[in-house]
């Protein structure tokens, strides 16, 4: 008759009380320990250990087990003896006393240490033997929350009156700020379909064809250079609505945002948001998402140093570059290795310099304070709210150039002085953002979203006279240094569609073969509309506490977008090639 290793219970769940119950129980072998006569496992299933007594006299198979062979077993319940109980196992009570054991599997050792997870491991091994790394328990406990998460928003939105709506993966080419991943067509030769990198125009689509409030968690694809933080295929919280106001959806992201942390990270968190232009977020941070869980705001002074005799500010000014400022509290400690160290950072950015001077004992001091005359170092001091023992880092280039390098060296600091609590969660909507930007590479204008993202009503006026002053309606949530999400009102006029498709240099022909479908749908009448979408991998990268989104997805790519489990991508044969009509060139 067949060994029945259905489980009566998990492997978290017996305790004292159980004691005397028979029991079956299957799972992993975690550990194996011959104790003169006796052998003791510790078996393992994702929920918890249980520690089982085998006497190998009874018990022949016991003496062959091994670390990760899957077995079933059949026991009675026992009280651990006085002493021998395990605090730090929910079943440490308790431990089973098995009458009859059957080998399910049997493993061959492993590449890397499985129940010992504080075992540094190569993290490419980890990605090629993914299966294993999921068993050893970190990158368990996240996709159970990734998987808890996922539950609790659908929920939230199916009470705010959402409908969970799936859009299509194989799509058109559209611009929308990364390279299409494609899909050549067998049957229609030399054509592609594109994944979509979001479902954008199928969510506003959706709007005009009167579906009103919509969401999918969705999978998007995006051909780009990655970092920690991206993943060529990636999880997006999809959400659009009409008839509606920006506060109003902001408000309902807002709960969504607060249900999901405190249900996750069991926090309090505290609403409304702050609120903080693009603007201001560029002047006071060189960034639109800034970290705000400390201080070190930026200061802009090419007012003040442009009547100093400092050359290297002065050039600067002079090919229309600014000088800012970022001041540390108590930096006065900083040696001139430390300044030297930070001085070649930014020079990695692109900054050819980081002037400073140290605030002491009443006055500044720096071999270059003589270039200064004391009414600009009162006016530094004043403006830069520099106190006694400070110090004040500047730089002067181009804006943009200026705003990054002071971004990051700002971050660094931050972490190298302690000054981020990490437990402390700051979100933050910046809005605002300019609807166009200057694009040196294409030599045109490009959105900074998107070009179906409306613009401010009161500048639609300078679509016609300036249109890179033009403010856009959109909105990114930000927590703790990370874009989390964002969105925007939508255009839901043809003629202004058009009009900004014409600004963006697209052709009435390229509009129509890449846009008509979408065009025409406007042409039927379309609801004043507005949505946004968060990254899911991002928001649970935070959530479990961890530093690259790798970790919260059941199998990611590499740094370099390949799969090193499956070993893709990879060469196909010249069938489907020629069933493709496709060559590969040399």
């Amino acid at each position: 008759m067949p060994f029945d290793f259905r489980r009566t219970h998990r492997l978290d769940a017996l305790r004292e009380k159980d004691q005397d119950r028979e029991v079956t129980l299957s799972g992993w072998v975690d550990r194996r320990r011959d104790h003169g006569g006796l052998i003791f496992i510790d078996l393992r299933d994702r929920f918890g250990v249980t520690q089982l007594v085998l006497d190998p006299e009874l018990i022949d198979e016991a003496k062959d087990l091994r670390s990760e062979w899957v077995i079933s077993i059949k026991g009675v319940v026992k009280k651990r003896k006085e002493g021998m109980i395990n605090p730090k196992l929910l079943t440490g009570e308790i431990e089973v006393a098995v009458s009859a054991l059957h080998i399910l599997s049997k493993a061959k050792t492993p590449p890397f240490s499985i129940c010992d997870e504080e075992i540094d491991t190569n993290e490419e091994l980890r990605l090629k033997y993914r299966f294993l790394d999921i068993r050893r328990g970190k990158i368990q406990e996240n996709l159970v929350k990734r998987h808890q998460a996922m539950h609790l928003i659908r929920n939230f939105l199916h009470d705010q009156g959402f409908l969970e709506l799936t859009t299509p993966i194989l799509g058109k080419s559209t611009p929308e700020g990364a390279r299409d991943y494609l899909v050549p067509s067998r049957i229609y030769p030399g054509s592609f379909f594109a994944l979509p990198q979001s479902p954008q125009l199928f969510k506003q689509l959706f709007m005009v064809a009167g579906m009103d409030r919509y969401f999918q968690i969705a999978q998007c694809f995006r051909d780009e250079d990655l970092r920690a933080d991206r993943q060529p295929e990636f999880t997006q919280i999809d959400v659009e609505m009409s008839f509606e106001t920006e506060d109003v959806l902001m408000s309902i992201m807002e709960n969504m945002i607060k249900a999901l942390f405190e249900n996750q990270r069991d926090v309090k968190i505290t609403l409304p948001f702050k609120r903080m232009s693009h603007k201001e977020a560029m002047d006071r941070y060189g960034t639109d998402k800034p970290d705000l869980r400390f201080e070190m705001a930026l200061v802009e002074i090419s007012d003040i140093v442009k009547e100093s005799a400092f050359s290297v500010f002065l050039d600067a000014l002079n090919n229309e570059g600014i000088v800012k400022a970022i001041v540390i509290k108590g930096g006065s400690d900083l040696s001139r290795k430390s300044i030297d160290d930070y001085t070649s950072f930014v020079g990695h950015l692109g900054i050819k310099g980081l002037a400073w001077m140290k605030f002491q004992e009443g006055k500044l001091t720096s071999n270059i304070v003589k270039f200064f005359p004391e009414s600009v170092q009162k006016d530094l001091i004043e403006r830069a709210n520099i106190e006694e023992n400070d110090l004040i880092f500047m730089i002067a280039d181009e804006k943009s150039k200026t705003n990054q390098a002071l971004d990051h060296l700002r971050r660094k600091i931050a972490s190298d002085r302690n000054l981020i609590d990490e437990e402390r969660l700051e979100f933050l909507w910046v809005t605002d953002f300019p609807l166009f930007e200057w694009s040196e590479e294409e030599g045109r204008l490009t959105s900074v979203h998107h070009p179906f993202t409306s613009p401010i009503d009161e500048d639609l006026p300078l679509l016609d006279t300036d249109p890179s002053s033009v403010r856009s309606s959109g909105y990114d949530m930000v927590l703790n240094g990370y874009e989390i999400g964002g969105g925007s009102k939508r255009i839901h006029n043809l003629e202004l569609q058009s009009k900004i498709f014409k600004l963006l240099g697209i052709s009435e022909k390229e509009q129509k073969s890449r846009f008509g479908f979408f065009l025409d749908a406007l042409s039927y009448g379309a609801p004043p509309h507005l949505g946004m979408a968060f990254g899911l991998d991002r928001l649970m990268m935070i959530i479990c506490k961890t530093d690259s989104i790798r970790d919260v997805i059941a199998f990611p790519k590499t740094q370099k977008s390949a799969d090193l489990m499956l070993d893709c991508p990879s060469n196909v044969g010249k069938r489907q090639l020629n069933e493709l009509k496709l060559s590969i060139e040399n």
